[in-house]
């Protein structure tokens, strides 16, 4: 790796939400408790080296986006939940190199004993996005 090029990693783990998604309609009323992981990666040296949060990734701004995504719409599956979430956040965080984003549905209607289904969607922005301009 070259000294000047770093990679750092921010997650946001566990991030719990009560909405309503699923195929069967009984879902959509009903609702069901979602967790979400964001593995967010990004070069944070900068704001390490000056303890700034502007050259960072704010928390506060992915849960709020993860939440809105979350309970604003009804989806059918958690894999456009999972996909819907990183490509948001691609676009809105600049910093961000790429986002893996984990989103499980607890007890999901499966016909038997299950502790949760999981999505898993990674993305990363092409070279291009990255490059300054």
């Amino acid at each position: 790796m070259n000294n000047n090029a770093s990679s750092s990693c921010v997650r946001l783990i566990n991030l719990t939400f009560y909405a309503h998604h699923g195929v069967h309609k009984e879902e959509h009323f009903v609702g069901s408790k979602y967790e979400v992981d964001a593995e967010m990666y990004c070069n944070y040296k900068k704001a390490a080296q000056h303890d700034d949060i502007t050259s960072t990734i704010d928390y506060r701004l992915v849960y709020e986006k993860i939440r809105n995504v979350l309970t604003q719409k009804k989806f059918y599956l958690i894999e456009a939940v999972a996909y819907t979430i990183a490509t948001e956040l691609l676009g809105d965080f600049p910093i961000l190199n790429s986002i893996t984003i984990k989103v499980r549905k607890r007890n999901p209607p499966i016909g038997g004993v299950c502790d949760y289904a999981e999505a898993v969607y990674t993305a990363e922005k092409s070279r291009r996005e990255n490059e300054p301009l």
